[in-house]
């Protein structure tokens, strides 16, 4: 079925039209007198981003505001979440992904292009939980990234059958040996967001007193046995520091710290890995392409990640069984830390509207993708101002077994 014709028939719909008959007067576009379903406009001050259903849910039923006061179907969002859901006044809106890379870029390239939505000077908080590593945060923290680094984004061996002077089985495009910056590049390796709005809304989310369950601080003083996890021994923060995005859900000592590696390789130093995540460079994508075209601004989007598992295992434990039987068990104050947290955000950005977010923070560092789409030059890169155009490498961080 043509798009234009789902489109047609969403609109036609029952659901749809009793969605849109909830709008406030003050919220539609009006093209003739007789408004119809079709002519209606959003235009949303703050855009919640979930991946999966208990990311979504932590928004729903909260006393701050009632995310399901309008519901509306959007073409090309995932089956399983077909809606995106706002405020009454329009002021807030949400909506869930589906997860992994494919879902998130889908869905959020059909979200830009929807004309239900003016999205030009909406903030967008990417909110959705992740794992993280035990040398920078712990479960339940609360991590805000500059960069969004796609990790996996590179040639493999299996670790049965890489040379004994290799790292790690992962080898970047173009090169011959790990930790040599790729020669082919795809354009959504790395994105860089803003880090003057992250700041802000670290601030924001630092007033939040953030959950911590009795599980969670049991499984953690694991960690206490190494003096490098002391950060994942203790109770959960807030915490600046980068993300990598894989579709691989993977976990251990050695891909965690060679994923760690290609987080500061790529970043040309800069970036400081902490949480992994499957979508967040898919819908990074999305949105810059969005902006190419003035639909969006990618410097008003914050990544938001909480712990909700450890990226390896704590001492004395395999990898096998860290993944398979005990991960996840963060999973709890991860999924309330969204709310805590990010509730902050969004009421600090809805009621400060006019005086600080309206016209935008302004970016003090560069924002945009490896390739300078959006105009400066990248800090990070074979593009960044003064890198050549060749092979980069670092020293491999790996610690003794």
């Amino acid at each position: 079925m043509r798009l234009s014709n789902v489109l047609s028939s969403v609109l036609a719909g029952a659901t749809a039209l009793q969605s849109v008959a909830a709008l406030p007067q003050d919220l539609w576009s009006r093209d003739t007198a007789a408004a119809t379903a079709a002519s209606f406009t959003v235009s949303p001050k703050v855009f919640i981003i979930s991946m999966f259903t208990p990311e979504a849910e932590t928004w729903y039923g909260i006393p701050e505001f009632d995310l399901l006061a309008i519901n509306i179907t959007v073409p090309g969002l995932s089956m399983l979440f077909p809606d995106v859901h706002c405020t009454d006044d329009g002021e807030i809106c949400q909506l869930t992904t589906g997860e992994g890379e494919i879902n998130a870029a889908t869905t959020i390239a059909s979200l830009v292009v929807s004309p239900h939505f003016n999205l030009t000077q909406t903030y967008f908080m990417i909110a959705g939980i992740g794992g993280v590593s035990p040398e920078v945060a712990t479960l339940g923290s609360v991590t805000f990234a500059r960069f969004a680094v796609q990790v996996a984004l590179q040639d493999e061996f299996d670790a049965r059958e890489i040379p004994e002077n290799f790292s790690t089985g992962y080898v970047p495009f173009g090169t011959t040996a790990p930790g040599q910056y790729p020669t082919s590049i795809y354009g959504t390796e790395v994105f860089e967001v803003n880090a003057a709005l992250r700041d802000r809304a670290i601030e924001l989310a630092s007033t939040a007193t953030l959950n911590d369950t009795d599980a969670a601080a049991a499984y953690r003083a694991n960690y206490a046995a190494d003096p490098e996890y002391a950060a994942g021994a203790s109770g959960p923060t807030i915490v600046p520091c980068d993300v990598a995005t894989a579709d691989v859900y993977y976990s251990g000592i050695l891909l965690s710290e060679a994923f760690a590696n290609t987080t500061t390789l790529l970043t040309n130093g800069t970036g400081k890995y902490c949480s992994s995540a499957q979508e967040d460079n898919a819908s990074l994508e999305a949105f810059l392409r969005a902006a190419m075209h003035h639909l969006v601004d990618f410097a008003r989007i914050i990544v938001m990640r909480t712990g909700s598992d450890f990226d390896r295992q704590y001492p004395g434990e395999t990898a096998t069984q860290h993944l398979l039987y005990d991960h996840q068990n963060g999973h709890i104050p991860s999924v309330t830390n969204i709310y805590l947290a990010g509730v902050k955000i969004v009421q600090g950005i809805v009621n400060d509207w006019d005086k600080t977010y309206a016209a935008g923070i302004t970016p003090t560092n560069y924002v945009g993708d490896i390739f300078g789409t959006l105009g400066g030059t990248p800090d990070f890169g074979p593009y960044a101002s003064g890198a050549p155009a060749t092979k980069r490498s670092i020293q491999a961080r790996r610690r003794p077994m």
